[in-house]
Formats: C-alpha cells, structure tokens, sequence
C-alpha cells in the first residue's frame, strides 16, 4: 500500500468514526452544522499551523470552540495515558502516538498529514557566522537543544551523529519552541528547531539550512481518541487537515506534504 493510499484510507477511518454526544451530532444527520467544542493536543511546533486551522474552521462553523493544548509530543502522549480528556492527538513524531495506541486509547487509524525539517536557527544577521552542523562544535558557541525525549530533540541528534558532530549542549529544553525563544531572546547562539520555527520567529532569528546528507524529516501523524466525546467535530478537522485547504494552511507555514 502506498503512503498517499494509508493515508486516504486513515482519514477515511477516522471520519467514519461514530458515538459522539448529543452537541456533535443530531438525529437528523450531517445536514445539520457541527456544534460543541473540540480539545485537541498538539505539538509545539503545529502552534502556528493549527490556530490558522481553528480559526478556519469556527468560522466554517460558528457553534464549534476549538481548545489546543500545544507542548512536546512524548509529554502530550505521557498526559493521555493519563487520562487527560482529548478528542484529537497531533504528534511530530509516530514513537509518542505509539504509546497511546499501545495502550488502546485510539479510535481508527492514525494518518500521516504533514512533514517537517530541521534548520539551525541564530541570531539576526547570524553574527557568529554559523555556517553548518560541524560549527556547532566551536567552543565559543552557547548552543541549546530540545530535551532527547522530545522529538525535536531526538531528531536533532539524529542530524548531528549523521555529520559525525558531538557537542555538549548549554541545556536541554522542554521543547522545541523553548529552544527557539532562547535563540531569539539571545539567551544561546544557536539551536536546531525546525523549519516552520524559524519563519514563525520572523526577523528574530536567522535560519541556517542542514546539507541534505544530514537532513532528518519528521511525520506527523494525527488520531482521534475512543473518548471523544465529539466525534463528528474531530473527524471534521482531521479531514480538514489532510483536504487541500489545511494543506495549504500547513504549506504556508513551511510544512510539506507527506
């Protein structure tokens, strides 16, 4: 089965999906507009992205209230098990949604509905003149990562051991956007985050691209959860999501299509 095909057959799924309360859905069937409110958990890095797509969608209709709840993914995931109430999961990486389909939390089948890089970002201007990975090395530089149980933690390492890069970071932050706040704020030289970082950072950071050989993309799958108690709504923004105007919310932000 080909990606595109999971994928079509994971939204399929998922807008199948059944059993919400009584202001998701109405005997008289889909005719009538979704109401209630949706909570969903996300990754840090989708703050941007999903707050668009909220926005998109309340005003597609006017009775629905979107909640996020943004933060690293393997946190998000560690919340769930929990049993913390959420109708829709967001992950930047497949290893968090895991543990929450590990422990029978999901409804349907996961999709995967965007995709995402790493960029070393720095300063305005980039005045330590940062030109790769093997500069983070320098010993004049203060450079600051996301924790490795966080994605964007892992996937940093991951782009570092591929250009045979050791360094000791000045620290290991929550996640990703604390990562980017130290750079912009000037509290570090340095930091991998990914590309949809560095353009919601706008002119407070510089971004310095990561040569191909040590490149790591990460996917991002997105599942709603047996819980919901508004399966219609959810289905409504996973759909959204993967249909061509969430693509282009998600590409006008630097994510690319999976």
């Amino acid at each position: 089965m080909t990606l595109r095909t999971a994928v079509l057959v994971a939204a399929l799924a998922v807008a199948s999906c059944g059993g919400g309360a009584p202001d998701a859905r109405s005997p008289t069937g889909s005719n009538v507009p979704p109401r209630g409110t949706l909570t969903v958990f996300a990754a840090s890095s989708l703050t941007d992205a999903f707050g668009r797509a909220g926005d998109e969608l309340t005003r597609r209709y006017p009775g629905t209230r979107l909640v996020f709840n943004y933060g690293s993914s393997s946190t998000l995931a560690t919340q769930i098990t929990n049993g913390a109430p959420v109708d829709v999961f967001a992950s930047a990486d497949e290893a968090s949604l895991q543990k929450v389909i590990e422990a029978s939390l999901v409804e349907g089948s996961a999709a995967i509905f965007a995709t995402n890089r790493l960029q070393i970002a720095v300063a305005p201007g980039n005045p330590k003149r940062i030109a790769s990975l093997a500069d983070l090395a320098r010993r004049d530089l203060l450079v600051v990562l996301a924790a490795p149980s966080v994605p964007a933690g892992k996937y940093a390492l991951d782009a570092l051991s591929n250009a045979r890069v050791s360094l000791t970071p000045a620290s290991q932050e929550l996640d990703v956007r604390a990562v980017l706040n130290k750079v912009a704020l000037g509290e570090a030289d340095a930091g991998i985050v990914y590309v949809t970082d560095v353009r919601s950072a706008g002119t407070r950071v510089t971004g310095i691209e990561i040569a191909e050989p040590y490149q790591v993309v990460a996917r991002y799958p997105i599942v709603t959860l047996k819980e919901s108690k508004n399966q219609r709504l959810a289905a409504l923004f996973v759909d959204f999501l993967l249909g061509p105007d969430g693509q282009r919310v998600l590409g006008d932000l630097g994510f690319t299509r999976p």
